[in-house]
């Protein structure tokens, strides 16, 4: 090859990783930080300090932060996604454990996993409005899509409860199997999806009807839900240690594949050309990246301790 080429290929090739790099941001629970990753590379290039015992991160709607929830520490950190540089911290968000933004935006509610109450703060200023009792142990939120409730799984109860944004109060609960944790409203708005920690299965509701009608066999401790982008399918991390992560089809509602993901996959990320899922795995101290077009873990990034939340920018579709 002609060095005048060689150098164009060079350039090419480096204009196409950097098309491709961002920065992934990764809660390590254990650690009290986040990890910054490039996802060019594929390797942690530095660390943020965060909070005491933070719990779970998830992005504000329009994506210009994101935000770590500080369970001990009574507190909201927030990031800039792109660099992962902390830009501002929100006092007295009493025992924050999971977040959630209502599809409005008009509402912020926090489970307080430890104090067995969910908490409603208007999103504009995270003022709270009222505090629901919701023993016990909540833990994983949905809404639906006209904002009206909030759906929030509780583990120790093994139940789900059902609040009314509009009067703060709950409404109604019902019990599903053991050790529920996450809950995902299917695309089309008729169906809550409950991950069954203490099984095998997610189990599926009729949340206007408030009655069970289907089990979802997946795996070992099904845990939690990410939408895979095309408005049909839901990826559902099984965290065992063995660990798999399995994706459901909302229209027929049955498993239509799985893959082998180790080490306890819990939270996920997709990238937003649909080809990798990013798991973390909260008991190896990793981030397991599955290559979608070859079912398989292609790449396994050291990270802290308990990383307990994945996030980037590119992603794809929350549908």
């Amino acid at each position: 090859m002609k060095p005048a080429r060689l150098i164009g290929s060079v350039i090419l090739a480096c204009l196409a990783a950097s098309s491709r790099a961002e920065t992934a941001l990764v809660l390590n629970s254990g650690d009290e930080n986040i990890s910054l990753i490039d996802t060019a590379s594929y390797k942690e290039t530095g660390r943020a300090p965060a909070c005491k015992e933070p719990h779970h991160l998830m992005a504000t709607p329009d994506d210009s932060s994101v935000i770590v929830a500080c369970a001990i520490s009574n507190e909201l950190v927030f990031f800039d996604p792109r660099t992962g540089q902390e830009q501002k911290r929100v006092k007295n968000i009493s025992d924050p454990y999971q977040l959630g933004f209502s599809p409005d935006k008009k509402w912020f509610v926090a489970n307080s996993l430890r104090l067995d109450r969910v908490d409603l703060y208007k999103a504009a200023d995270f003022s709270l409005v009222a505090r629901v009792p919701a023993a016990k142990t909540p833990s994983h939120m949905a809404f639906d899509k006209a904002s009206q409730y909030v759906f929030v799984t509780l583990q120790e109860s093994d139940e789900i409860l059902a609040i009314d944004l509009k009067t703060q109060q709950p409404v109604w609960k019902m019990s599903v199997g053991p050790t529920p944790a996450g809950i995902y409203m299917t695309p089309d708005d008729k169906y809550l999806l409950v991950a069954i920690m203490g099984a095998d299965y997610v189990e599926v509701i009729d949340w206007r009807a408030r009655k069970s009608v289907k089990k979802i066999t997946t795996d070992k401790a099904a845990h939690n839900f990410l939408a895979r982008g095309d408005g049909r399918h839901v990826f559902v991390s099984n965290r065992s240690m063995k660990g798999s992560i399995s994706l459901v089809d909302t229209q027929t509602l049955s498993e239509v594949e799985q893959y082998d993901v180790p080490g306890g996959p819990d939270d996920m990320e997709i990238r937003a050309d649909g080809k990798e899922l990013w798991a973390t795995a909260r008991f190896a101290r990793k981030v397991q990246v599955l290559d979608l077009q070859q079912k398989a873990v292609s790449r396994s990034i050291p990270v802290g301790r308990s990383p307990h939340g994945v996030f980037f920018l590119k992603h794809a579709a929350r549908r």
